[in-house]
């Protein structure tokens, strides 16, 4: 007997793995549009339609009795590996999803390609459930450099969502192991590169500036210019932490000169981002060079952007807008962002909040501003993530003075 809820991807498979379209296969008996309801299970065939697409496939009727499993798993993947395309990556979570008893690094590889697809999209619960699943296989297959992938990738997820002391725990772990496998530069450094980031987030800055001049001496004779680039911007973002501005700034625009846009068009932008950011961050302001990094990542961005970077593009307008005491603007661009739906790492969402909760002191809404500060304030330190908790509760102490001298509005 055919079953029926596989019905639909089997006929799928077996139209594709003839290279017909719908329309060729549908014929003159039935419409594209039934067809279509048939593949995604939305309608069940009757005999005599079975029967038809058998004869129409040039099939036996039992054709549709075997589930082809690895071979749709396998033809999806090929699909997903050779396109950007979204329906693409949705058939492999599909094609995974239906799949039973598969080789293991069959399916790591497609998780690989359906986590990439999740981040780029910014679907971040669904891309840490995959990167779980991820880890679990490929502690299942023993191999160390895959175990290396996708712990690194897992720590960086798990840092970017503000769970920071579960990411530095995976990602000192991930590179212990991989010093001990002796594994290629690539994998120790990306293993290293998240171990930096993610110390740096906790406040570990003896451990991540050690751990940061080791990045930049493995880095140092590599060939690979996104990889130096992105050594040289943790280098920058630990030596901000640690409040020396001057050499965060420098090694940025180390890291800028080191890539040129057609190396990776993405970071290049991603840099700039990065580099008005600091701008913005320092005492006072550099706005003139913020606007210049943000203009020339606007630019890239329009080209190869995400949803992702795009919102991170509003925030460090809204951002600039704000340091130019223009709080219309900075406004305008908030209201362009659903700050319920940011996808934004948790540093970046709790900056956010508070640039928001300035703007409702300034437009009138004192005490409500001043609670979500002290509330943003208590989050990040429960997030073990002190110096943001720092500069959370600078902005409080300073809001809070300014609306205590008479006649003032923040």
């Amino acid at each position: 007997m055919t079953s029926k809820s596989s019905f639909g991807s089997r006929l799928k498979f077996l139209r594709q793995q003839q290279g017909l379209s719908q329309a060729a296969l549908a014929g003159d008996e039935i419409s594209t549009g039934y067809l279509s309801r048939l593949e995604s299970g939305a309608r069940q065939p009757t005999e005599r339609v079975i029967s038809y697409l058998a004869t129409q496939l040039g099939v036996n009727r039992t054709a549709f009795d075997t589930t082809p499993t690895s071979g749709f798993l396998t033809q999806a993947l090929s699909l997903a590996a050779t396109s950007d395309n979204d329906a693409a990556a949705e058939e492999l979570i599909d094609a995974l999803d239906g799949a039973t008893d598969e080789d293991p690094l069959l399916c790591w590889q497609a998780l690989w390609l359906i986590v990439k697809y999740r981040h780029r999209r910014g679907e971040r619960a669904e891309e840490l459930a995959a990167l779980e699943q991820l880890s679990e296989l490929a502690d299942e297959l023993g191999l160390p450099a895959l175990q290396c992938r996708s712990r690194t990738w897992l720590a960086r997820c798990l840092r970017t969502a503000g769970d920071t002391a579960q990411a530095l725990e995976l990602a000192t772990r991930t590179y212990q192991e991989a010093k001990e496998a002796q594994l290629s530069t690539a994998d120790t450094g990306a293993a290293l590169l998240v171990l930096v980031a993610t110390e740096a987030e906790a406040g570990w800055l003896p451990e991540a500036r050690a751990h940061v001049q080791e990045l930049l001496e493995l880095v140092a004779d590599v060939r690979d210019n996104a990889r130096r680039a992105e050594a040289l911007w943790s280098a920058a973002t630990v030596h901000s932490r640690l409040g020396d501005d001057e050499a965060a700034r420098a090694y940025l625009e180390q890291a800028m000169e080191a890539l040129d846009s057609r190396d990776d068009l993405t970071l290049w932008a991603r840099l700039r981002l990065a580099a008005a950011s600091l701008s913005l961050q320092s005492r006072p302001a550099l706005t003139a060079p913020a606007r210049k990094y943000v203009a020339e990542a606007e630019t890239a961005l329009s080209l190869v952007g995400t949803p992702v970077q795009e919102q991170e593009l509003l925030t460090l307008q809204a951002h600039l807008a704000y340091a130019e005491e223009d709080r219309a603007a900075a406004r305008g661009f908030l209201d362009r962002l659903d700050l319920d739906q940011l996808l934004l790492t948790y540093r970046d969402q709790i900056r956010l909040h508070a640039l928001d909760s300035l703007l409702l002191i300034g437009e009138g809404h004192q005490e409500r501003g001043l609670a979500r500060l002290k509330q943003l304030g208590e989050d990040a330190r429960h997030a073990s993530n002190m110096d943001l908790a720092a500069e959370i509760w600078r902005l409080l102490a300073e809001a809070l003075e300014h609306t205590e001298k008479p006649g003032t509005n923040a």
